[in-house]
């Protein structure tokens, strides 16, 4: 079993792994530089930190076990995952903004709709792998559809829409990656066109519309819903090329910033790592989403490069998400910064999907374990 290991261990991308590991140590510093102002902030970093050892643990076990077994059991871990988020519309806890999307046993949360991402690449890969021949067909891709419908339904139902955005992306990009005809894609955009404006009037709460009306303005409401676009737009800007210095950023330190240690983590970094920062940050997560591509060309089935091209998705739309709404550019929609956000769901499942890719990396030929 040791020599198992140490061979397993031995074929690991280990560039791939030290970013992973270089982002969310950053991360970890940038979240208690948020929280430490905080009533029991350092609580916060500690259990980002105990998340993230969980985080390793559980990307180690994931990278030992031959993904191809994930497979196998498909249709088992969908199972899960449709109880996970029928569970949260249960039990759940949250608020009208955030949605219920949390279960709290004691003091420990925990977000389903995180590590659901994971069991939805997982799934949907396999069943692309399935009817890859033909997806084009319309009861098979009606299928596809379902696959990612009900579990996209049940995020939205939380409601949880920031959440939901991730996995329809997920869901284009690995279809299209398997070779979707574009005329669903078109069919896709003008059901989006015609569905847009019964959303407006009769689906999107009035929080969710000011969030729009503010990221076209965010002087429409400066002390309401522009605030935080305006005020991580200013904590970026104060940082400079080098930053006002790790834990000496007034907007982070003074409590200025809203939701600084969650989803305007990347204001905290450029305000207090500067434009410098920001870039190492950008260029450590985009490594790793490049990274994620490559080893999809390189997996020896089509079931390892979906699972690859899931995860960078996931990450892809994350950052890009994140990023631009610190900077005012994409509305406000709660969706956290990946390695970097505090939450012990996030970072946990960040780690899994690294730990998936690695898997998909080593089996890539077949490991000798004489």
């Amino acid at each position: 079993m040791f020599q198992e290991l140490k061979k397993i261990f031995k074929a690991i991308d280990k560039w791939f792994m030290l970013a992973a590991f270089a982002a969310a140590i950053l991360g970890l510093v940038v979240v208690y530089s948020a929280t430490r102002s905080l009533d029991g902030g350092t609580r916060t970093a500690i259990i980002q930190g105990c998340a993230f050892v969980a985080g390793v643990i559980a990307m180690i076990v994931v990278m030992v076990l031959d993904y191809e077994s994930f497979g196998h059991k498909w249709t088992f871990i969908y199972a899960i995952n449709i109880m996970l988020l029928a569970v949260v519309l249960i039990l759940g806890v949250g608020d009208e903004i955030g949605g219920r999307s949390w279960i709290r046993i004691g003091p420990v949360g925990l977000q389903p709709s995180e590590l659901v991402k994971v069991g939805f690449i997982l799934t949907f890969a396999k069943h692309l792998e399935k009817v890859h021949d033909d997806m084009n067909k319309l009861l098979p891709f009606l299928g596809l559809l379902l696959h990612a419908g009900v579990l996209i339904g049940l995020v939205l139902l939380q409601p949880d829409y920031g959440t939901a955005m991730v996995y329809i992306f997920i869901f284009i990009c690995m279809v299209f990656i398997a070779g979707l005809h574009y005329r669903y894609f078109a069919i896709a955009a003008g059901g989006f066109l015609v569905f847009a404006p019964v959303a407006w009037f009769f689906v999107l709460k009035p929080y969710q519309k000011r969030r729009f009306l503010t990221f076209f303005n965010p002087e429409y409401d400066p002390s309401g819903s522009g605030y935080q676009v305006l005020q991580s737009k200013l904590a970026i800007g104060s940082g400079e090329l080098t930053g006002r210095g790790l834990y000496q950023g007034p907007q982070t330190q003074l409590n200025i910033l809203p939701a600084k240690e969650t989803d305007f983590i990347f204001a905290v970094t450029g305000e207090e790592l500067g434009f410098i920062g920001c870039v190492v940050a950008i260029c450590l997560l985009f490594f790793i989403i490049f990274r994620c591509i490559y080893i999809a060309r390189e997996a020896k089935s089509e079931y390892g490069r979906y699972i690859c091209i899931g995860v960078a998705a996931m990450f892809l739309f994350q950052v890009f998400e994140n990023v631009g709404m610190c900077m005012g550019i994409l509305p406000v929609t709660g969706i956290p910064l990946p390695f970097f956000s505090a939450g012990g769901s996030s970072i946990l499942t960040s780690m899994i999907a690294i730990g998936l890719v690695t898997n998909i990396w080593i089996r890539r030929k077949t490991l000798n374990f004489a």
